[in-house]
């Protein structure tokens, strides 16, 4: 096994160095064509496929519902945006592999079984590599053979993203009928599926991005994608061997099933392996806990749309815009305080109860979703050992619903066997189709804190399964791409805020009924306080949203001048210059500027 590693590094090391474009003559001297014979060498050739294009730290993600003490570029927007002159995504060596890896092993692999196997993993990551590029770019050439360097297809133009999902599909079907994928669970390598999985999920990306967006292409209509979507998601529920992680412990099962060192094979389709033994690490514990990593935090719009316990909504009670930690916290969703510290917290592996550690923190709700133990040797970055998820079951339940939901087909028995129960497993009550479209939340469909472009007669039960899917899915990298879909760039312009504060004094977070945080005016003397206790200056070392700080939100990045989200321009990102130097059949996409004249 550890010559297989070596090898497989030797390999990716020795292609990444290569010039990144489409035109190169095979490889090395390693991959010449006597290398691709046999079974060893196919996996071998395929396995940095999983290194190089399954993201490693999706937690990292920014979004309206979750920020760093520096915000991304998205998320300042305006100027901070702009054309690269290259990379910015527009690499192709991967593609360019796969394509070697396929025409290769059907030419000269003597090992049949072999060429099926590798072939239909090839073919999966082929689509998750297209669904990448579509999600960034719209529109782009669809190559699926090797080019020499005078081929001419190397210069075309942007393929239509029609074109592109009707091969992405073809991959994937042919991958799942050739009978090269496993349908064991084998939670670090691709299997039949989690190919569906794919399928299902890129195809929800396209029917939503094309209903809200009002694409019309010829070919088929947002509502084909969405079927297709449930259809897909469907097959993966009756005939799979996945379900939900459960112990029966709703308050602590959700952050059980992401602290586990191995990945639950239960519920985990897909997942990037960590361990100790081999030194491979991820930075989500150190992230979370160490003021050097970040100082994430999750907004209070997000905390805003956790319901209470009882299933009533939040934001419906009296009050709620100006409630103290103490009091927002209690009695929500049990995910809440899997997610984020609440008063009580204790760490895994420990039973002393610890308090939002707001230097941490830059909104003061700390996350707690993949922390682990703290070691003896105390927290270090990038020494988290929890695998990661890339596809899970609840992802697969959640992109039923929503399919269903947005192409008008839905039912409550749909719900049943989909979102209630991940309700259930949280120990909430179950979503009623009826009384959620009867009543949709107004604060989950305002223009300051929701999604006001959501209409029609499954408005509520839509909105419904959006929280779910924000509060589920969290730090796992999928909430920009929903936005992106949904046509909702206008949430990325929606308050940054954190915790409620009333103005200077001290303040019980972990509900010991001890101060854990004491607040001073600017310019007061700095007030004496216990040990860890953390003692700030308003509108100094803490802004808050009201004036000169008076009271108001944690409002880290009040100084931070942000553009709002370009509606003709920010749904895709630009291509790079330099590529369309080379190339000048590309088109930039709309609203991105480069000199360029073509």
């Amino acid at each position: 096994m550890k010559r297989l590693i070596i090898l497989a590094l030797a390999l990716t090391t020795g292609l990444t160095a290569c010039e990144d474009w489409l035109d190169k003559k095979p490889l090395d001297k390693i991959s010449q064509y006597d290398y691709f014979k046999d079974a060893t060498a196919l996996e071998l050739f395929s396995n940095p496929f999983y290194n190089n294009l399954l993201a490693k730290e999706p937690f990292k993600e920014q979004s309206d519902q979750l920020v760093q003490y520096n915000l991304s570029n998205e998320m300042i927007g305006g100027n901070k945006r702009t054309v690269p002159s290259t990379g910015g995504g527009w690499t192709w060596t991967d593609l360019r592999r796969m394509n070697t890896l396929l025409a290769m092993a059907a030419e000269y692999c003597e090992d049949q079984a072999a060429v099926t196997k590798y072939s239909a993993i090839t073919r999966f990551f082929r689509a998750f590599f297209y669904f990448d590029k579509l999600k960034r770019f719209g529109d782009v050439p669809w190559y699926d053979k090797e080019l020499g360097s005078a081929d001419p297809e190397l210069y075309k133009a942007r393929d239509s993203r029609e074109l592109v999902l009707t091969n992405m599909i073809k991959d994937i079907d042919d991958a799942v009928n050739s009978g090269g994928l496993s349908e064991k669970v084998t939670p670090y390598r691709v299997n039949k599926w989690t190919a569906l999985a794919l399928k299902a999920r890129f195809c929800l990306y396209e029917g939503t991005y094309r209903k809200y967006h009002g694409i019309s292409l010829e070919g088929h209509d947002y509502k084909y994608y969405l079927d297709l979507a449930a259809e897909t998601a469907k097959q993966i529920m009756d005939e799979s061997p996945y379900e939900l992680f459960k112990t029966g412990n709703p308050a602590t099962d959700y952050v059980t099933l992401f602290t586990k060192e191995d990945a639950d094979e239960g519920e985990y389709m897909l997942a990037i392996k960590n361990d100790a033994g081999l030194q491979i690490f991820h930075n989500a514990t150190g992230y979370a806990v160490m003021v050097t990593q970040g100082r994430p935090g999750l907004t209070r719009k997000l905390v805003n749309a956790y319901l209470m316990k009882d299933g009533k909504k939040f934001t419906d009670q009296p009050g709620w815009q100006e409630m103290t930690f103490l009091e927002e916290t209690k009695d929500r969703d049990p995910r809440m305080a899997q997610s984020v510290r609440t008063p009580g917290y204790t760490r895994i592996g420990s039973t002393t109860v610890e308090a939002p550690d707001i230097s941490v923190a830059n909104t003061g709700y700390q996350l707690v979703k993949f922390v682990q133990a703290r070691p003896p040797e105390g927290d270090r970055g990038d020494k988290s050992t929890c695998d990661m998820p890339v596809f899970r079951f609840t992802e697969v339940l959640l992109n039923y619903a929503e399919a269903k939901a947005e192409a008008g087909t839905l039912t409550q028995e749909d719900l049943r066997i989909s979102i209630n129960l991940i309700r259930s497993r949280a120990g909430m009550p179950d979503l009623d189709m009826i009384e959620a479209n009867k009543n949709p939340d107004w604060y989950l469909s305002s223009e300051e804190y929701g999604y006001p472009n959501v209409t029609g007669p499954n408005k509520g039960v839509i909105l419904e399964i959006r929280r779910e899917r924000a509060i589920e899915l969290l730090e796992e990298g999928f909430r920009y791409n929903d936005l992106m879909r949904w046509k909702a760039g206008y949430c990325i312009d929606q308050p940054i805020s954190g915790i409620y504060f009333p103005g200077p004094g001290e303040y019980d977070l972990s509900g010991d009924g001890k101060a854990d945080v004491i607040l001073y005016a600017k310019g007061s003397a700095k007030p004496s306080a216990g040990e860890g206790v953390q003692v700030y200056e308003l509108d100094k070392d803490i802004y808050l949203t009201g004036e000169k700080s008076s009271k108001g939100y944690m409002f880290y990045h009040k100084t931070v001048e942000r553009t709002k989200f370009n509606e003709g321009r920010d749904y895709l990102y630009p291509i790079p210059s330099t590529e369309r130097e080379l190339n000048p059949n590309l088109e930039q996409n709309p609203g991105w500027s480069d000199g360029l004249s073509h």
